[in-house]
C-alpha cells in the first residue's frame, strides 16, 4: 500500500530546498514565531513543539501568489475605493459586501479583512475537529494575513507609491527597514487576549493602518527631496546577484522620521496573531491539544501543493507586484 504522509511532512519536504530572497518573508516569519510565546500554557506546549512549521509556513500565502489567481486580493484592501476616513460605510460582513459591491469588484480591490474573519472560523472548526495539520496550516496562514493588515501600504491603491513617484516604497517600508534594524526591535509584547468580535478587531486594525498611509508616503517624499539623490541607493549582493537597494543611511533616516512606526506595527501584529489563535481555541471550547489527529492530505490539498511547487519555480507572481 502506498504510504500517505501527513500534511506537515509534505510541506516541509516541498519547501526545504527553496531559498527565500524577500525580506518581507523575514518579517512574516518573525511575527509568527514570536506570537507563539504570547499563548497560554494550555496552547504553548503544542505551538512550541511545532514552532518551526508555524515560522516557515508564515510565508505560504506569498508563495501561493505564484500559483493561484484568487490569492492576491487576500493580502490587501484599497480602502479609498470604498469610502473615506473613518471608513464607516463599508459593509463589515462578506455577504453584505458582496450584495453591495459584487464579488468581482471586491476581488479587484482587495478582501483581506473579510478573508481574515472567514479564516478565523475555519481555524475554530479545525480546533473542534482536533485536526493537527489543519490547525497548523491555518494558524500559519492567518498569521500572514493579519500581519499584512498591519502594513499601511496594504490598505491603499497607491500600494507601491506608483501614483506619487515613489515606486519601491512598499518593499522599502515592509522589507528593507526590518532587514536592517529588526534584530534590535523590542518584541516583548505580553500575552494574547481573548477577542470578543474577530470581525470588529480586524477592521479596527485595517482602519488604523489606513490612517497611517499619508505618513508613510509623505515622510519618505520629504526625506527624498532633501537627500542627495546619488546617495539614496546602493548595491548589495543577494546570492550571486548584485541588487539595487535603498542605502543604509537613507534607510536609517527614514526609519528615524517614522519614529518607531515599523517596530510598533510589528509588535501590534505579534499580539494580534497570538490573540486570534487564542480566541479561536476558546471559541472551539478549549480542546486538549495534547491528543490531536494526524490526517492525510485531501485530494484538493495535494493538488494545491503540486500547483504551488510548479508555479513557484517559474518566478511569476499572479496579481500585484510590489517588491521592485
Amino acid at each position: 500500500m502506498k504510504k500517505i504522509f501527513p500534511i506537515t511532512i509534505i510541506f516541509l519536504l516541498l519547501f526545504s530546498h527553496l531559498q527565500v530572497q524577500s525580506w518581507g518573508f523575514w518579517g512574516h516569519k518573525r511575527i509568527n514565531r514570536i506570537a507563539v510565546f504570547t499563548l497560554p500554557p494550555e496552547m504553548l506546549t503544542f505551538y512550541k513543539e511545532n514552532i518551526d512549521f508555524i515560522t516557515e509556513h508564515a510565508v505560504d500565502p506569498d508563495k501561493r501568489r505564484y500559483a493561484i489567481s484568487a490569492e492576491a486580493p487576500r493580502h490587501y484592501i484599497d480602502l479609498e475605493f470604498y469610502d473615506t476616513p473613518p471608513f464607516k460605510n463599508i459593509p463589515r460582513y462578506w455577504n453584505d459586501a458582496i450584495a453591495h459591491y459584487g464579488e468581482d469588484t471586491l476581488n479587484a480591490h482587495g478582501i483581506v479583512p473579510w478573508y481574515v474573519n472567514g479564516m478565523f472560523y475555519r481555524l475554530v472548526n479545525a480546533f473542534k475537529e482536533k485536526n493537527k495539520a489543519r490547525i497548523l496550516h491555518l494558524s500559519a496562514d492567518i498569521g500572514h494575513y493579519i500581519s499584512d493588515a498591519h502594513v499601511p501600504l496594504h490598505c491603499t491603491h497607491n500600494y507601491n507609491g506608483q501614483f506619487t513617484n515613489q515606486v519601491g516604497i512598499h518593499g522599502f517600508w515592509e522589507s528593507r527597514i526590518p532587514e536592517l534594524f529588526g534584530d534590535d526591535y523590542d518584541f516583548f509584547v505580553g500575552k494574547a487576549e481573548q477577542i470578543e468580535s474577530p470581525n470588529d478587531f480586524i477592521w479596527k486594525i485595517i482602519e488604523g493602518s489606513a490612517l497611517e498611509v499619508d505618513s508613510v508616503l509623505n515622510l519618505e517624499k520629504l526625506l527624498s527631496q532633501n537627500y542627495p539623490s546619488d546617495k539614496k541607493f546602493g548595491y548589495e549582493m543577494r546570492g550571486a546577484s548584485s541588487v539595487k537597494v535603498y542605502s543604509k543611511d537613507y534607510s536609517k533616516r527614514y526609519s528615524a522620521i517614522l519614529e518607531g512606526m515599523i517596530e510598533r506595527k510589528m509588535r501590534d501584529a505579534i499580539i494580534a496573531v497570538g490573540s486570534f489563535w487564542y480566541s479561536a481555541w476558546v471559541y472551539a471550547g478549549k480542546p486538549d491539544l495534547n491528543n490531536l489527529k494526524d490526517e492525510p492530505l485531501t485530494i484538493e490539498e495535494q493538488q494545491e501543493l503540486n500547483l504551488l511547487d510548479k508555479n513557484w519555480k517559474t518566478g511569476k507572481i499572479i496579481g500585484r507586484e510590489h517588491n521592485e
